[in-house]
């Protein structure tokens, strides 16, 4: 049950290098605010599923999901997950073409991630097998799928596996729209009105905190990676927070409109929560 205005606020968050790291200060106490914030970690398909129910006031969600929630909740216009060179990579133990794929089983981590999403905008014969995001690269190198959609860590580790690239679906979609890919964002329920304007105020504060001072949250990072070598958590954080993590900008709103109309939703306005206006009704 979503209640405004409580004292601590559950916040839905990955346990992915990424989000540990550009809100560790929020959900650390570390922030000057009004608001305090539990984190509660979990895969981002799980996080899906809980903003479907309505369980998380506040949480990282797969902009894949956001057109069947936008009617509950706000875009926060920080601490998104968004691009260029960062997209969803379809792996496989040899190269398949897109027509090869029509009709095979691909993993995927889950039904509601832009991955799966952008799986289906691309291939759209394919038939899309949810699993955990962790176990998509062994499963396909064990035989089990024709081919993957990994995210995360698995961009830089699936050739260990000995899989190998079919599309990089990031790339595909900068060359469909010239715009940036949206892979993730923060929303607040529209229920906790001023409420969930402070979210978004200590949302970017903390983004910023961690841009300012990049090494304090890298204990609490490595608490939480799946992939714990230090190169790779590296790679991650510095390709997934950005200037768009900060702030979405015009570009970054664009690319949020452009991935929601391919998607059959018609959310043009009143989507992103705005901190210097009053918070519309829901």
């Amino acid at each position: 049950m979503i209640s405004s205005g409580k004292e601590q606020i559950e916040f839905g968050m990955s346990p992915c290098p990424n989000d540990t790291f550009a809100f560790y200060a929020l959900v650390n106490g570390l922030l000057e605010s009004p608001n305090s914030y539990r984190p509660v970690v979990a895969d981002v398909e799980e996080l899906n599923r809980m903003a479907l129910a309505g369980e998380l006031e506040v949480t990282k969600v797969s902009f894949g999901v956001l057109p069947e929630i936008a009617d509950r909740y706000w875009l926060l216009p920080s601490g998104a997950a968004l691009g260029r060179g960062c997209g969803p990579l379809v792996v496989g133990r040899e190269v398949f073409s897109r027509d090869e794929l029509e009709g095979e089983e691909v993993a995927v981590p889950g039904l509601h991630t832009t991955a799966c999403r952008l799986l289906s905008m691309w291939c759209p014969c394919a038939r899309p097998v949810p699993m955990l995001f962790s176990e998509i690269a062994q499963a396909v190198a064990a035989g089990r799928f024709s081919a993957g959609v990994i995210i995360h860590e698995g961009r830089f580790t699936y050739r260990s596996h000995g899989l190998c690239l079919i599309q990089d679906l990031g790339d595909w979609w900068e060359e469909e729209t010239g715009l940036p890919i949206p892979l993730g964002g923060i929303v607040a329920s529209r229920e906790m009105g001023d409420v969930a304007r402070q979210a978004a105020m200590d949302v970017e504060a903390s983004v910023r905190y961690a841009m300012c001072s990049p090494g304090e949250p890298m204990p609490f990072v490595f608490r939480h990676a799946q992939e714990i070598q230090p190169d790779v958590v590296e790679q991650h954080i510095s390709l997934y927070v950005n200037d768009y993590t900060l702030r979405l900008g015009e570009e970054g709103r664009a690319a949020v409109l452009e991935f929601m109309g391919r998607c059959g939703s018609d959310h043009a306005g009143g989507l992103v929560l705005e901190f210097n206006t009053e918070p519309e009704s829901g």
